[in-house]
């Protein structure tokens, strides 16, 4: 799997051993791991290139886990990033504190490394289904990450292999608008410099490819903004 392909995890956690432990077994699912050592330092990451999902100690020093959770869930742009709060916490009250403060799931350590993965992968499948083999399913699109096949109507549509990452990032989540830089960032990988120029040539080949057999044109320019389905 091509590392733009692999779903990316944020993994936060100050204490150096078990950060490593993690990382080698994320990185063993087929996780693009990147790490972070504190609070100030994953929210500087997160904002550089928002990951599928993130995995977040609660006691750190300076910038807390469940006050970086909380930041990241009042922001749009954040919200949907799933997080994973890990916890000595084990009491009803903390957990229910951590989830009511936007955590998606709550591992109390000592955890599972195994358990702690199945959950991780689950959340992956909610954000990235394509990653997990579900056929995707838009209109009258339909996508299948297994076979690399892509029909409209029933009709088999011929895509490259650029076109068929970009559809797939777009069916993942219809609706949401994709700036050029992300769609880079989802497509191309960060390892890879592309002009966004790039970018709006390739939506133009998907958008042919996507109407070869008529139909109208399921892809939204948003001016200033970037691109949507739907």
């Amino acid at each position: 799997m091509a590392r733009h392909e692999q779903p990316t995890v944020l993994l936060v956690e100050d204490e150096p051993a078990q950060r490593e432990v993690l990382a080698y077994n994320l990185e063993a699912e087929g996780f693009a791991v990147t790490q972070a050592a504190d609070g100030e330092e994953a929210m500087m990451l997160v904002e550089e290139t928002a990951p599928d999902i993130i995995i977040l100690d609660w006691m750190m020093p300076n910038l807390s886990g469940i006050e970086v959770c909380r930041r990241l869930k009042m922001r749009p742009e954040t919200r949907a990033i799933p997080i994973i709060l890990l916890s000595a916490r084990a009491e009803e009250v903390d957990r229910v504190r951590g989830l009511e403060t936007g955590a998606d799931d709550y591992v109390i350590k000592p955890y599972s490394v195994l358990e702690l993965m199945a959950r991780a992968r689950a959340q992956l499948r909610r954000v990235r289904p394509s990653t997990a083999g579900v056929v995707l399913e838009f209109g009258d699109i339909l996508l299948d990450p297994e076979t690399h096949r892509v029909t409209r109507q029933g009709a088999m549509l011929k895509l490259g292999p650029t076109e068929f990452r970009l559809l797939t990032t777009f069916m993942e989540k219809p609706g949401r608008v994709w700036s050029r830089e992300a769609l880079l960032d989802r497509v191309w990988g960060r390892d890879i410099y592309v002009d966004t120029r790039t970018v709006d040539v390739h939506i133009g080949r998907l958008r042919k490819a996507l109407m070869q057999h008529g139909g109208e044109d399921p892809l939204r320019t948003v001016r200033g903004a970037g691109y949507a389905l739907g």
